[in-house]
C-alpha cells in the first residue's frame, strides 16, 4: 500500500506543477495576444488556471476538482499556448528589438 501511496504522491506532486507552469506561462503572456489568437481574454485564463493550481494544492488527485482542473490546463497547453506563441514575438512581454520598425525588423537594406 505504500508503493501506491507514493506514486499518487508524486502524481499530485506532476499535476501541481504541471498547473503551475501553465499559470506561470499565461501569466508572463501578452494581454493582446489572446485577443490576436481569438482564445478568451488573459484573466479568464488566469482565474482558470489559478482556480486549477489551488484545487490541485487542496484536494486529493482521485477526487473530482483536481481531474477538472487537469482538463483546464491541459486546453491551455494544447490550444491556447501554441496559438499565442505562433503570433509575432511569441506572445512575450518584451517589446523586440530597437532596430524593429512598423512593419518589422528593419534589416540595413539588405
Amino acid at each position: 500500500m505504500q508503493g501506491f501511496a507514493g506514486f499518487m504522491w508524486l502524481l499530485s506532486m506532476a499535476l501541481i506543477v504541471f498547473s503551475g507552469f501553465a499559470l506561470f506561462d499565461a501569466a508572463v503572456r501578452r494581454e493582446d495576444a489572446y485577443r490576436a489568437a481569438d482564445k478568451k481574454t488573459k484573466p479568464f485564463w488566469l482565474i482558470v488556471l489559478g482556480i486549477a493550481f489551488v484545487v490541485n494544492l487542496l484536494f486529493p488527485i482521485l477526487s473530482f476538482l483536481p481531474i477538472i482542473g487537469l482538463i483546464a490546463t491541459i486546453v491551455y497547453m494544447v490550444d491556447v499556448r501554441p496559438a499565442i506563441r505562433a503570433l509575432p514575438g511569441g506572445g512575450r512581454s518584451s517589446r523586440g528589438s530597437s532596430s524593429d520598425g512598423p512593419y518589422g525588423p528593419w534589416n540595413g537594406g539588405r
